[in-house]
């Protein structure tokens, strides 16, 4: 990869995570183009664009990023509501670093090499991944939903949060697997136990117990046979 890309790339880290206070968020947020924080900002990762660089020979660098950050966070800006924060910030990453690689192709005819898509185990890879999200999830669901336990009076957990516990683990797995760190795998596993059987424990409720011990181990079974396929497939 291009130094100037990671330059750049560096530059927008620090800008946008490092050194934009809350307060600068808050303040967008409310007064919207109103906002100096907005202009401060651009200016920030205008600043930090030199920097990394040392050179102002890069001020068409930074006014070009500059001038297309201060448009898409104005955009954001404008159309930001409490319904849609969450989808707008991951789109407003990615039109970021979408325009920071538009403007490194055009200043320093930086090209992205993409012909590992067409690398079949790049394919099978991506396969089983997305296998073990929602693919898995649904066929865990089908199997267990027999032995689903009656809480009526029970506490009530975050909603999908089972189902996004279970992703995470089965790809971690997965990348353990992938390489080679299985002992990874167990720790992944007794950090699930202290915190999940610890719960359980206090409830003293058998079946839930059994329940929650049949999805876990269903799940890294599940997710060990995948990645060990996988391996096998792209050896």
């Amino acid at each position: 990869m291009d130094i100037y890309l990671i330059k750049l790339i560096i530059a927008h880290l620090i800008g946008d995570f490092f050194l934009q206070p809350n307060a600068w968020v808050k303040d967008k947020e409310r007064k919207k183009l109103k906002s100096p924080k907005l202009y401060l900002h651009v200016a920030v990762h205008m600043a930090l664009i030199f920097l990394v660089f040392l050179n102002f020979n890069v001020w068409k660098t930074a006014l070009t990023i500059g001038l297309i950050h201060l448009l898409i966070d104005a955009l954001k800006s404008i159309f930001q509501n409490s319904k849609n924060a969450r989808i707008l910030f991951f789109a407003d990453q990615a039109l970021h670093f979408g325009s920071i690689v538009a403007v490194w192709h055009l200043f320093y005819k930086g090209n992205l090499d993409i012909a590992y898509l067409n690398d079949l185990r790049i394919w099978i890879l991506i396969s089983g991944t997305l296998f073990l999200t929602l693919p898995t999830s649904i066929v865990m669901k089908v199997i267990i939903a027999k032995w689903i336990p009656d809480q009526p009076d029970g506490p009530k957990s975050l909603e999908n949060a089972g189902k996004y516990i279970g992703i995470l683990e089965r790809t971690l797995i997965f990348l353990f697997i992938l390489t080679n760190h299985f002992e990874a795998v167990g720790f992944l596993l007794a950090a699930k136990s202290i915190f999940r059987f610890g719960d359980l424990k206090e409830k003293h409720d058998l079946k839930l117990t059994e329940y929650v011990l049949i999805g876990t181990l269903l799940s890294f079974g599940i997710a060990i046979i995948t990645a060990m396929l996988i391996q096998r497939f792209i050896a």
